[in-house]
């Protein structure tokens, strides 16, 4: 129960007209009681926690600690309070977690995304504390928390995935689910196992249910059931080269300096990634790294178009001639219409460019720009966001032994987009830019994006950063090179291809599809429930009233 405080002192009789019977107003402060203020901490501190068991922190098994004090702190309360403490939890998830979008531009752009995300996620919350009344809660809440996820990952302005829950589970056992039913399944079964745990810590501080064995195994099953169909489910993470190796490279050029304004000095980009290539191709004349099959340059490698810069074009082809094998080129090409675009170029010896895939999942408020003019009221800075023209279709290019499908940069976040680079490849290479967000913990939220993303598809996958982190991972997510962050570096290693598809590629959206289905259905009968209890109630009061 809230308490109140007056503020304003009472006015005294002999101060009142005396005509005037109306009483004294006063304002009231609400303070929350210490149950409302446990809850609130509750919620705080749970959001801290998953943000903890993100990337470059190992610590994934916090995430159900996590998720279990938002369930301790949403549990049988109305769906206005389950929003605000959503809301709650969400800030202390997100705003850490999302502290890269601002370090640049400031708290303009970090704090209302944390603030608008986080309310999603009370959208969520709201929904899952109105199913906390039912028999099998944990199940019905983790439905629901990918329900909100599936919101999250889409909308407004195509949605933004980064932070769900399946990302934060690269070093632990969930992963492999991923293999089954990619970042929703992974993302069910922690937030499952962690309102488990939430479930469990109630019947076990309630003296009538704590010795009760049946009230206890609902929760025991929803903690233990996930773990075990993890660890389970590691089979079937393949590994095995069905399609060959392939000697892979890795290009991280470097920039010339860090911030917003990293690629004004574009030649100096280019150069950069130039003579990381010709160092490589010196190293494999000397024999002393074997030659790369094929060779993955960053996003935005070369922000000249090299289709109309004569020297951009010749430097790409001596670099390329060098090294003797198919490179993939990160390029901003403005010479085709109907406008600029961020463009993978595959670029052979001898021939040139062949072929190209322009990306699809366009960031907003950085390589476009929604409702500019309604933004700039705000900041001046969004017009530095660019004016890209989005690609239509996904594309494989043919690279030696190995069939690339590309993912760019912020692609890897959306499951549909490298889902739809599966099919025809046996390779995943992901050329990113990472630049203009400094010495934060977003690349390496992202290199768990591409980790998942190795075990959800069977692939192994290239990663190509212009300042880092670059990588090359295996088709279980194990990191098999690495470099640091603004370091000029060419890592190099022999991958299995694998041509295969995983059940959750077969599958496609349908896992995540399902649990919505049932999550929304789980809401409906909550909210039957709760009118039905209060006709009950607002009987019996009836009822005490009249015998009274």
């Amino acid at each position: 129960m809230a308490t109140s405080l007056d503020t304003a002192a009472p006015q005294r009789a002999s101060d009142q007209p005396a005509s005037t019977s109306t009483p004294t107003r006063t304002r009231r402060l609400r303070v929350p009681s210490r149950d409302t203020a446990l809850r609130m901490l509750s919620a705080t501190s749970g959001g801290v926690l998953l943000y903890l068991s993100n990337p470059p922190r190992p610590e994934w098994w916090l995430a159900p600690i996590g998720i279990a004090l938002l369930g301790l702190a949403v549990y049988r309360r109305r769906a206005r309070a389950g929003f605000g403490y959503g809301f709650l939890f969400g800030l202390g998830y997100l705003v850490p977690l999302l502290h890269w979008t601002g370090v640049y531009v400031g708290p303009v752009a970090w704090w209302p995304l944390s603030a608008f995300e986080a309310a999603v996620i009370g959208l969520g919350t709201a929904a899952i504390a109105v199913v906390t009344g039912l028999r099998g809660w944990p199940l019905l809440a983790a439905l629901l928390w990918v329900t909100d996820e599936a919101l999250r990952s889409r909308e407004p302005f195509d949605g933004l995935p980064w932070g769900k829950v399946g990302f934060s589970q690269v070093d632990g056992s969930f992963l492999s689910l991923g293999a089954l039913g990619g970042t929703p399944l992974i993302g069910f079964a922690v937030v499952l196992t962690g309102f488990g745990l939430a479930a469990l810590i109630i019947r076990l501080a309630d003296p009538v249910t704590r010795r009760d064995v049946a009230a206890l195994a609902g929760p025991v099953v929803a903690i233990v059931l996930p773990v075990l169909a993890s660890i389970a489910a590691w089979p079937l993470v393949g590994t095995d080269p069905n399609a060959g190796t392939a000697t892979v490279a890795a290009i991280q050029g470097n920039v010339p300096r860090l911030g917003l304004d990293f690629n004004a000095q574009r030649r100096a980009v280019l150069d950069y990634h130039v003579k990381e290539t010709l160092k490589l191709a010196a190293e494999v004349n000397a024999g002393q790294v074997p030659r790369p099959d094929l060779v993955i340059w960053p996003e935005n490698s070369s922000d000249i178009d090299p289709y109309v810069n004569s020297d951009a074009y010749a430097e790409i082809s001596a670099a390329v001639a060098a090294i003797n094998a198919p490179v993939e080129i990160g390029a901003v090409v403005t010479s085709q219409e109907p406008g600029p675009k961020n463009t993978a170029i595959l670029w052979l010896p001898g021939q040139g460019p062949v072929q190209q895939y322009v990306k699809r999942q366009l960031q907003p408020f950085g390589e476009t720009m929604p409702a500019r003019s309604f933004f700039r009221l705000f900041s001046a800075d969004v017009d530095r966001a660019g004016n890209f023209v989005a690609g239509t279709a996904p594309a494989i290019f043919p690279m030696g032994p190995a069939r690339v499908g590309i993912d760019t940069c912020y692609e890897v976040a959306f499951d549909s987009v490298v889902r739809d680079s599966v099919p025809g490849s046996n390779l995943l290479a992901v050329p990113t830019n990472n630049a203009t967000f400094g010495h934060t913990e977003m690349t390496y939220q992202q290199l768990a994006m591409d980790q998942e993303r190795a075990v959800e598809s069977g692939r192994s996958v290239v990663v190509a950063a212009t300042s880092g982190v670059s990588a090359i991972i295996e088709p279980d997510g194990r990191v098999i090179r690495e470099s640091e962050l603004f370091t000029p570096d060419a890592l190099v290693a022999t991958v299995p291809l694998r041509s295969t598809t995983t059940i959750a590629d077969r599958l496609g959206a349908w896992p995540e599809w399902v649990m919505v289905a049932f999550g929304l259905l789980a809401l409906a009968f909550g909210i039957r429930a709760r009118r039905r209890d209060a006709r009950v109630r607002r009987g019996q009061a009836a009822l005490a009233a009249t015998r009274d």
